[in-house]
């Protein structure tokens, strides 16, 4: 039998919603994984590592991003947003201490929570995520592909310059390195049943994703006390992999796994080995 995913709405204050996904159920004594989406996707937990958490004991929580899927948008969040919204998670599933694991943008929030939740977290991994945008000794565009820049730069512009720029964007399938292609093309073409869901309300989430791409964290990730692996691909098109570098050089407890041959996508196939890492710190 596989594993179940259960989908709930959390309402806070002021009526705003937040759909929430769990494998585990109320009373679970497993690792919570709290996974953190990239962009734009929705918050569904990460199927093709169901296999990898089954064999490990570990159950998935996470959240629909505000903007996307089932939860209120919120203009002007910022990354540190997520520690609220992930402590709300939490209590209400009666969840003590949890793991952190995000790709791409999603490992920009993972590791603010780490920064704010020093006490509750017991580990992080960021997949191919960004460092905070103007990072002193970090060129934050170098590397990245030319739609990704200019994406980006429409963001760094102002929310009116992104939305007219996501209103005539298209897919440009050149962001992807031919391992990707292969790893949307085979296991991970999961992918494709969290993107389309994450913009058929419009670009929305992903614009206000963007804005605070480039825009302050909130907090610092040089503050981080708890275990942080950095993954990411030597040949990451999206996110250059001199992101996770600039991030492993000041994070105190951090570790990088560079794979030279992989892209944005492709180093997944490196994500369960990051799951054993995560039990590995959690009864360390």
């Amino acid at each position: 039998m596989g594993t179940e995913v259960t989908r709930s709405e959390l309402v806070l204050d002021g009526g705003r919603r937040l759909r929430v996904h769990d494998t585990g159920g109320a009373g679970s004594d497993r690792l919570v994984v709290l996974w953190h989406h990239g962009t734009p996707n929705i918050g569904a937990p990460p199927e093709p590592l169901f296999a990898a958490s089954e064999r490990l004991g570990i159950r998935w929580v996470s959240y629909d991003r505000p903007g996307y899927g089932g939860s209120t948008p919120v203009p002007g969040r910022n990354a540190a947003s997520a520690a609220a919204d992930v402590t709300r998670v939490a209590d209400v599933l009666g969840i003590g201490r949890f793991a952190l694991m995000g790709h791409s943008g999603g490992g920009t929030h993972a590791l603010a929570c780490a920064a704010l939740l020093p006490g509750r977290v017991l580990g992080t991994v960021s997949v191919a995520g960004p460092a905070p945008f103007g990072a002193e000794g970090l060129d934050w565009f170098a590397g990245m592909n030319e739609s990704g820049r200019a994406s980006l730069t429409a963001a760094v512009a102002g929310r009116e310059e992104k939305e007219r720029h996501e209103a005539r964007a298209t897919y440009d399938p050149a962001m992807f390195t031919a391992a990707d292609h292969a790893a949307l093309a085979g296991e991970w073409s999961w992918f494709h049943d969290v993107v389309g869901p994450a913009v058929e309300a419009g670009p929305g989430g992903l614009i206000d994703d963007d804005l605070a791409y480039v825009a302050a964290w909130g907090c610092d990730p040089r503050s981080i006390t708890g275990p942080v692996l950095l993954l990411h691909g030597g040949r990451d098109r999206v996110v250059p992999c001199s992101h996770s570098q600039w991030l492993a050089s000041r994070c105190p407890r951090s570790e990088l796994a560079l794979h030279p041959a992989d892209g944005h996508i492709s180093v997944l196939r490196h994500a369960a080995a990051a799951l054993e890492w995560l039990v590995r710190n959690e009864k360390g």
